[in-house]
């Protein structure tokens, strides 16, 4: 089951962004993956600075988005 920030907003709780991109991503759900990595990047949310070493994100390193997300987040 995917879960999007919709979803979330629904259920009235308080989630972690990050936490639910990383339950995306490990799904394979790509698109909400990254739906939930934009609001972490909005929030400037600090464990967006392990992007490239955290093998939470290999099902979706391979996106262009990902590599998008990675430039904008000031990683080399």
């Amino acid at each position: 089951m995917d879960l999007s920030i919709a979803d979330a907003k629904r259920a009235g709780k308080p989630v972690d962004p990050m936490d639910m991109a990383i339950y995306n991503a490990n799904l394979g759900n790509a698109d909400k993956a990254f739906e939930w990595l934009e609001k972490c990047f909005n929030d400037r949310r600090v464990g967006l600075v392990s992007l490239k070493v955290t093998y939470s994100w290999d099902k979706i390193r391979n996106d262009s988005r990902f590599n998008d997300l990675v430039r904008r987040v000031g990683l080399p």
